[in-house]
């Protein structure tokens, strides 16, 4: 049952958690571009992609932490200091992602079709950096699923 948790738990991780760090990183060129030429539906069309991936994803995501933690339950490990760590990061990222990263997404995609000049580069340049520390987080995350230090599950 365990490797059936952990299979689950690296494929929800995986599926959602990939597609929506890709889709972040990529929102700011995104929107740069829209905000240069505000009549490029195309851009605009992009952004609206973009944002809805980043949403939906990121709901999917929820499953991570559900498996994660029936997996950590069922390896006897939810006392372990790294793990503790994982779970504080996992949390950070996901309040990064609820409230800042999903919410400036959404303000740059309403300002972008009127071309609204108070969303220029350092908006796209927030998003950027917001993004990036939601990845760092998340490579964190993955890092210390892998080595897991004074774990003594055994890998």
């Amino acid at each position: 049952m365990t490797q059936f948790l952990l299979s689950l738990h690296v494929l929800a991780a995986v599926l959602a958690i990939g597609p929506v760090t890709v889709a972040a990183s990529m929102f700011p060129r995104a929107l740069r571009r829209a905000q240069s030429d505000p009549g490029d539906r195309d851009a605009l069309t992009a952004l609206r992609m973009l944002h809805r991936i980043c949403r939906v994803y990121a709901a999917i995501g929820i499953a991570v932490p559900v498996f994660g933690f029936a997996t950590a339950s069922s390896l006897g490990v939810l006392g372990s200091p790294w793990l503790i760590a994982s779970i504080v990061l996992t949390a950070a990222a996901a309040g990064l992602l609820v409230l800042q990263i999903l919410p400036a997404q959404d303000t740059a995609l309403t300002a972008a079709p009127s071309g609204n000049s108070g969303f220029g580069p350092r908006t796209s340049a927030r998003l950027a950096m917001l993004t990036g520390l939601f990845n760092l987080l998340w490579a964190t995350v993955t890092v210390l699923m892998i080595v897991r230090p004074g774990s003594t599950t055994g890998a």
